[in-house]
């Protein structure tokens, strides 16, 4: 299972507790325990506390894994975009070095 899965799972999860949170607060407010707006606002509480709780898991999800990454001394995908360019310019510079002997001649 890759870190990818288990962040995917751990926000599922917490999707499937959410709606289970919104079921208990709406049973709630049928038995008369709790007014519309009251459940409304638990709701609302509620979701905007897991949204910020979602966030901050996928934020150290990030950093844990660019820390894992440095560790290793694996590239990032900017790195190996700078490569990539410098190969291309090199590769470039090489081509206009060697030229090919027509255009030797030509410039002579």
């Amino acid at each position: 299972m890759t870190v990818f899965d288990v962040v995917r799972n751990a926000i599922m999860a917490g999707f499937g507790v959410q709606e289970k949170v919104k079921e208990f607060i709406d049973e709630l407010v049928k038995k008369g325990e709790l007014s519309e707006s009251q459940g409304a606002k638990l709701v609302k509480e509620w979701t905007e506390k897991a949204d910020k709780s979602t966030s901050e898991l996928s934020k150290s999800m990030s950093e844990l894994v660019s820390k894992i990454l440095e560790k290793m001394n694996i590239p990032t995908k900017d790195d190996m975009e700078k490569l990539n360019k410098k190969i291309q310019s090199l590769s470039s510079r090489v081509k206009k070095l060697e030229g090919t002997p027509e255009e030797i001649e030509s410039e002579e």
